[in-house]
């Protein structure tokens, strides 16, 4: 085998041949710690390709090499790259690389591109269009999120086509321009500096076709009521409704088309509004709603109900004129204004203040009665009527006036027939025995009745207690009660009252017990 050896190790290659150069193993064998010397490149055409063997890496110092026999040459790098088989001299040992092996160079970090999109989802399909939705990635990246790339394939075609020119940031988007019936694929990247991401996409095809959704009214709740208006104000009524395709909406009122120079219909795809510029008694009734998608239909009832305040009552008149009272009676108004008539107010005013006063609210009867008026003062009476938008312009004023006059009165009192209120006396309530102690003030109680009012005589052990200091007797409302002051054990015995009147007499009796100090 022809090829230029390895120079010894005394004589350094040159700089370009040690940069080339590639470890290769001899034909004696290399400890593994040892790196292979660096050999000279050798002209293509001499060299001779052998296979490459792996090598470990080099350590930074190699050793000492110790001999061992290897059957296989090897390769040495050329400056082309190729590999050439040295051939050292027979039984003499390759001589190792003293030049220290070169520093590898640090690779700068790529920054990572953002995560995929979350969420991907069909929001609408229309007939020639469809709204995505998404969420955004969970890893932005450090440059941050530039926007967003959509791109459709139509079914059975590998061809992916961007949809928008710029990225955009919002995390919903509408493709137009699509023809119905084809079935589209769709993926949604992340677009920052650093990158694309890994695509969101669909797992099936979007079919484009309008999807069929049956008319329906979702009438307001206000609106399920009378709506009541005041004469003179707008009406301004919005109806929402579902239904694809487009419903076709029809209102009518008793079954007859709308005057539309009153009243104004504006439609969209969602909801039909109903406008009166100035409202008339003449706009109130029931209107028909009516929504139809071939042949399906809903139907909703709208009443509207325009009022005004009402007319006075009629007829008002005084019935009747006596003491301090008058007495009223009228009839219903005319015109109730278009609204039921929640009541009547009466007012007064007397011919010296002129001033009126309310007597009454919310009459709910065509008839009154007003008292507690004064005597001498001459009064005047009206009524108004009142229904949903309040007080009547007028009110009905009664014709006549009412005079409270003085009238002479006698007095004759009440005669009670005389009764015999004369009763002998008798005890209500008897004297009950006691026991006291000695040094401490007692008294006796009992009650009696009679008339004339009887004289009391109080006795001890049957001898009349007279003028003494030691008891003191009283009697008021009928009770009679007897003090016994500081009692000692001589005061101890049996006490009696005594009631006399000319009508007879009674007598009730009890025992003190008086006992010594304990």
């Amino acid at each position: 085998m022809t090829g230029k050896t390895a120079p010894p190790a005394k004589k350094p290659a040159p700089a370009a041949a040690k940069k080339k150069a590639a470890p290769a193993p001899k034909e004696e064998a290399v400890p593994k710690e040892e790196a292979a010397p660096k050999e000279e490149a050798a002209p293509k055409e001499e060299a001779a390709p052998a296979p490459a063997t792996e090598e470990p890496p080099a350590p930074e110092h190699p050793l000492e090499q110790s001999p061992a026999p290897t059957d296989e040459p090897a390769p040495i790098a050329t400056e082309a790259g190729a590999e050439v088989t040295s051939v050292p001299a027979e039984g003499s040992p390759a001589p190792p690389d003293e030049s220290p092996a070169p520093a590898p160079e640090l690779e700068k970090p790529k920054e990572e591109p953002p995560s995929c999109p979350l969420s991907l989802a069909v929001e609408e399909v229309s007939e020639n269009s469809f709204t995505l939705t998404w969420k955004a990635p969970e890893q932005m990246g450090r440059a941050g999120l530039d926007g967003y790339v959509v791109e459709i394939c139509k079914d059975g075609n590998s061809d992916w086509k961007a949809v928008n020119q710029e990225p955009f940031l919002s995390t919903r988007y509408t493709i137009p321009n699509l023809s119905s019936g084809d079935k589209i694929h769709v993926r949604v990247m992340a677009v920052s500096a650093s990158g694309a991401s890994v695509p969101a996409t669909l797992e099936q095809p979007v079919l484009i076709r309008e999807i069929l959704q049956l008319p329906k009214i979702r009438m307001p709740r206000h609106l399920r009521e009378t709506y009541i208006r005041r004469v003179g104000d707008a009406v301004n009524i919005m109806i929402p409704f579902q239904g694809k395709p487009q419903p076709e909406v029809n209102w009518t009122k008793g079954g007859q088309p709308l005057d539309t120079s009153r009243i104004n219909i504006r439609n969209t795809a969602r909801d039909t509004i109903f406008y009166i510029r100035q409202a008339q008694r003449g706009d109130s009734g029931k209107y028909e709603l009516t929504v139809q998608i071939n042949g399906a239909e809903d139907k909703a009832t709208l009443d509207i109900q325009v009022v005004e305040p009402p007319g006075p009552p009629q007829n008002l008149k005084l019935v009747d004129v006596w003491g301090f009272n008058v007495a009223l009676e009228w009839t219903p108004p005319a015109d109730n204004g278009n609204s039921e008539i929640k009541g009547y107010r009466v007012q007064k005013s007397d011919k010296k203040s002129g001033k009126w006063f309310t007597v009454l609210e919310r009459c709910t009867r065509t008839s009154c009665t007003i008292s507690d008026l004064i005597i001498g003062n001459t009064y005047s009476f009206r009524v108004f009527s009142e229904n949903i938008c309040g007080l009547s312009d007028s009110a009905a004023v009664a014709s006549g006036v009412a005079c409270i006059e003085k009238t002479k009165t006698t007095y004759q009192p009440e005669k009670i027939p005389q009764r015999d209120m004369m009763e002998p006396p008798k005890f209500t309530q008897p004297l009950t025995d006691r026991t006291t102690t000695r040094g401490y003030s007692t008294h006796l109680f009992c009650s009696v009745r009679g008339f004339p009012q009887p004289k009391i005589i109080w006795l001890k052990n049957q001898m009349e207690i007279r003028e003494d200091p030691k008891y003191i007797a009283l009697i008021d409302q009928g009770v009679c009660s007897l003090e016994i002051r500081k009692p000692g054990p001589f005061d101890g015995g049996v006490y009696t009252c005594k009631a006399v009147n000319p009508l007879g007499e009674a007598s009730v009796d009890c025992r003190l017990d008086v006992k010594g100090e304990i």
